[in-house]
């Protein structure tokens, strides 16, 4: 079994590690776009465009399923994908956990990049799946890219920017960024309260992960089986994960498995 992921950079880590956990055994197509990152500041059809790009550079591997490890790729390049792909490959987008966080009843947060904040494409989610529950969207100035970059400072600085917007009332945070679960314990560090239940972190790599086993007719598999290979395409050349992928747990966890060749 063969899975493809796409992203514009190392997002596509929380995914790929969702996917490790399910199926050790899977063979992984991780296909970046490090000459087009970061996507937020790009038009539609430029995401689209690029997305494409790297999805057939993945598709040229044969994969069983790709899964799109990135929210605006999902938005802007999904239902071209598709088009271009299935039904040969089942193509898995990246969406926030909206439903799940607004089951709670309680006051969550939507932490996503500026781009996504305020967007009509979020907006419509919260219409179609907060069901009334009060939502806190909140912009992450620059967290995408110190996380990208592999920045410990930078990273702090903007969580806890970020930490500052969101409401003391708030005990969901919705992770509307792939980068972002790479950092999931300092976000839930910085928004703990005191007096607050333990905070709840909603991210969408499980689900992803899980999405894909299904649109492929597999399931999970025991952890004792060997680890597959990883191909790692840098705008459809192989190389190597981006130096900074290391000072996460899902990228050394990649980088001890041997590579395809």
């Amino acid at each position: 079994m063969k899975i493809a992921l796409i992203d514009s950079g190392i997002g596509l880590l929380a995914a790929t590690a969702a996917v490790r956990r399910v199926r050790p055994d899977a063979d992984l197509v991780l296909s970046l776009d490090p000459e087009g990152m970061p996507y937020g500041p790009r038009t539609p059809e430029d995401v689209a465009q690029r997305a494409l790009a790297i999805a057939e550079a993945a598709a040229a591997h044969r994969p069983d399923a790709l899964i799109i490890g990135c929210n605006t790729a999902t938005v802007h390049a999904l239902t071209v994908l598709r088009e271009r792909l299935e039904p040969g490959i089942p193509v898995i987008g990246t969406v926030p956990a909206i439903k799940p966080a607004a089951a709670g009843g309680t006051p969550f947060a939507i932490w996503a990049t500026p781009a996504t904040t305020g967007s009509p494409y979020q907006h419509g989610l919260i219409k179609d799946f907060a069901h009334g529950v009060p939502v806190t969207e909140i912009p992450c100035w620059g967290l995408a890219e110190a996380v990208e970059h592999g920045d410990e400072p930078a990273i702090d600085a903007a969580v806890a920017a970020a930490a500052e917007l969101t409401p003391d009332d708030v005990t969901t945070v919705v992770l509307g960024c792939t980068h972002y679960e790479l950092v999931a314990e300092r976000i839930r560090a910085a928004v703990q309260r005191p007096d607050r239940p333990p905070l709840v972190l909603h991210g969408s790599a499980d689900a992803v992960a899980a999405q894909a086993l299904r649109r492929i007719g597999e399931r999970p598999a025991p952890e004792a089986l060997p680890d597959g290979t990883v191909t790692v395409l840098l705008n459809g050349r192989e190389g190597a994960l981006p130096a900074a992928a290391s000072v996460y747990t899902e990228g050394r966890l990649l980088r001890a498995v041997t590579p395809a060749h």
